[in-house]
């Protein structure tokens, strides 16, 4: 197919020397839902050499309508998101090389794995792994483009560590985030294209090398009440910034700030991880609790077993999701009851 990339080559500040960058540039895409499908679909499509996809999560019906790559059959099966993402994309060009991740984005792998790309793009739904992605960008001298949308708001930045300000400067300055998520107030699938423009257009940017293209700018949009904001944020940067500072210590990349025990944010769900990376026989649980008479699902990277009117799963790394409380003392009989 030597033709699949020409209408891209033949956008002047690509062109063909910067198509040759593109397919030699390494991409770390934390998180494969609304954003994460969007971006990664878009550079895979664009010819990026290398992705690595990081997702904790599996694909649920509620996904199908604003998560592309996914399909009712991927739901049915409860499969994990950056296995079906991975499926998906090698179908839409083969000549990428993807590498799927089903696990937390803790600072051990985050850590890990950011000394091996060119970028990354937060398409994560959360504020403590944002942090952990900041801070090692910030580590590793890895530039990232922050993401993020709700309702038919989004916003977007490009973080150039040593040049712009960090994500922990923007949050201790300008208020970023009113505690709404997707699943309290709901999302409208144009917002998230949106965000995915901003963030890809950029992505683009810095793996042709075209620095001075960059936005610089913090952007905020809201498409259902017809606003656009630009934001000029070069001074909120600090000095004695934890995370970019000139005494920079990176506080979200050690074990203090590592959470075991995590209530995920507006699912009615807590998250238990390992202490130790380890591997569960499913096989092994489906076996005892199929004989309880209760109902067990398994694909090869989990088991989901019901305990009405709960729901557990367990991933084969250990990593086990209590649906229906926001409880972590409740959920942690569940927890126990798999383990026991």
């Amino acid at each position: 197919m030597q033709e699949r990339y020409s209408r891209q080559e033949l956008f002047n500040p690509i062109g063909k020397s910067g198509q040759n960058k593109i397919s030699d540039k390494h991409v770390l895409l934390i998180g494969a839902g609304a954003l994460g499908t969007g971006n990664a679909e878009a550079l895979v499509r664009a010819g990026v050499g290398t992705i690595t996809i990081v997702d904790r999560d599996y694909v649920e019906a509620s996904n199908l309508q604003r998560q592309q790559l996914y399909s009712e059959e991927d739901a049915k099966k409860r499969m994990p998101k950056a296995i079906a993402a991975k499926e998906r994309l090698s179908q839409i060009n083969s000549s990428v090389t993807i590498h799927a991740k089903i696990m937390d984005a803790s600072f051990a792998e985050l850590s890990s794995l950011a000394q091996d790309v060119d970028l990354m793009i937060d398409a994560t739904d959360n504020y403590d792994t944002r942090l952990i992605i900041n801070d090692a960008a910030q580590k590793y001298n890895v530039p990232w483009i922050y993401g993020a949308c709700v309702g038919s708001y989004g916003m977007t930045f490009t973080i150039i560590p040593g040049e712009t300000p960090c994500l922990q400067c923007l949050w201790d300055n300008i208020p970023m985030s009113g505690g709404q998520t997707c699943d309290t107030a709901g999302i409208i699938s144009p917002a998230v294209n949106m965000v995915v423009s901003y963030q890809t257009a950029e992505a683009l940017k810095i793996l042709v090398e075209d620095w001075q293209a960059l936005r610089g700018k913090l952007v905020m949009f809201d498409l259902w009440e017809n606003t656009h904001t630009e934001i000029n944020v070069k001074k909120v940067k600090k000095k004695n910034c934890p995370s970019c500072g000139e005494q920079a210590y990176f506080p979200y990349l050690s074990n203090e700030k590592l959470m075991k025990t995590a209530v995920l944010c507006g699912r009615d769900t807590v998250q238990f991880r390992p202490s130790e990376k380890k591997t569960i026989d499913l096989t092994e649980i489906e076996s005892v609790f199929s004989s309880q008479g209760l109902v067990v699902q398994r694909n090869p990277y989990l088991l989901s077993v019901t305990f009405a009117p709960h729901r557990v799963v367990v991933f084969y790394d250990g990593r086990v999701l209590v649906h229906g409380t926001n409880n972590v003392t409740e959920a942690k009989k569940y927890y126990h009851r798999i383990f026991s």
